[in-house]
């Protein structure tokens, strides 16, 4: 799967520090929800930038490997942490669990942006980026039983209710998103 990314920044031949110091200048400068590729070959740039984007409140979104170049991939936190909630309708992570490990036809909408979705999601989820969700509506069952995942809660927040908007009957936002969820994952790398 190709991961879409907003900015491409090349740290080839540079040694730690270097790959820190020009991350962190590239995503002063993107927008809050951009998601970043690194191209690195210092085999350490995977814990430094992996370490730095959790300190500095960003999403470290996995790695890969080809050819002894690595690509990390980094989304650029938007506060969505502390965002309140207005969806009236919430399931927490045993909810989903529940439903998933019964066996009972749902759907679990993933919203989150592509690269985040591809490096880890919920067996079986649909990918249905938020900033396109009303793009997919018209394939989705009004009647169908929706759980709808993001990073934290957020952005599925958004989606629930642009969803319950559309005439969707029966909508849970899964909270509190994928940085907690400890059940099965599956990548689609």
């Amino acid at each position: 799967m190709l991961i879409q990314t907003d900015f491409v920044l090349d740290a080839k031949g540079l040694a730690c520090p270097m790959p820190i110091v020009k991350t962190r200048k590239t995503m002063k400068d993107l927008e809050p929800g951009k998601v970043l590729e690194v191209v690195a070959n210092d085999k350490g740039s995977t814990a430094d930038i992996k370490a730095w984007a959790e300190s500095a409140g960003h999403h470290y979104l996995g790695t890969t490997e080809e050819d002894d170049v690595l690509k990390h991939y980094l989304r650029k936190s938007s506060g969505e942490e502390k965002a309140e909630t207005k969806h009236p309708y919430i399931a927490s992570h045993n909810d989903l669990q529940v439903v998933l490990d019964e066996g009972k036809e749902v759907i679990v909408l993933d919203v989150r942006e592509a690269a985040e979705y591809a490096f880890s999601h919920v067996p079986g989820a649909q990918s249905l980026p938020l900033g396109v969700l009303g793009q997919g509506f018209e394939e989705i069952d009004k009647e169908a039983q929706i759980y709808v995942v993001c990073r934290t809660g957020n952005r599925s927040d958004t989606a629930a209710q642009k969803l319950a908007t559309a005439g969707f009957n029966n909508v849970r936002n899964v909270i509190p998103g994928m940085s907690e969820w400890k059940g099965a994952t599956e990548k689609s790398l």
